[in-house]
This record gives C-alpha cells, structure tokens and sequence, in this order.
C-alpha cells in the first residue's frame, strides 16, 4: 500500500464514522455501504473519495483537524491516485 493509499483510505475511514458526510457521500457516488471495503482497492474510487473531501474546504479541513493531517497531504495522494490526466475513473 502507497502512502497515497493509506490517505485515501484514512479519509474513507474518517468519513464512514461521520454519518452525515457517509450519507451524502454514498448519495453523491452511489456507492453501496456493503461495497465500500472491496471498492476501497480501486485507485479511481480512492481518487474519488479525495475529490469528495477536496471539493468542500470545511469538510477537508476537518478531516485534517481530526487525523493531524496536512491538507497538501491530501492533495498529494489525490494526484497520485487521479494519474497523470486526473482521471478519476468511475465515481
């Protein structure tokens, strides 16, 4: 697992113990509670759930706040799992 993995996976951990950003989260991706785990091994969807965090400043800096994460840190995997075009695949 890359470090940018690891971020993508904490802010999806994050999100799943908030109940109000997981349900607007599964509304915006359409994402089903029971395929988040096996979704979680798709660089797209990880990308996908930077994007979710990145695209509402007060959400990613809460995540940052809780985790003692730097926002760049954020920015960084996201453009690592996005690829070279930004591509986030299927979300």
């Amino acid at each position: 697992m890359t470090p940018a993995d690891e971020t993508a996976i904490a802010v999806l951990a994050w999100i799943a113990n908030e109940p109000d950003l997981l349900g607007r989260f599964l509304a915006l991706t359409g994402t089903d509670p029971s395929t988040l785990r096996s979704s979680a091994a798709d660089p797209g969807f990880l990308a996908g759930v930077l994007d979710f965090v990145m695209d509402h400043e007060p959400t990613l800096m809460a995540f940052c706040a809780a985790t003692d994460t730097k926002p760049e840190t954020v920015v960084r995997a996201h453009a690592v799992l996005a690829g070279p075009r930004g591509d986030t695949g299927s979300i």
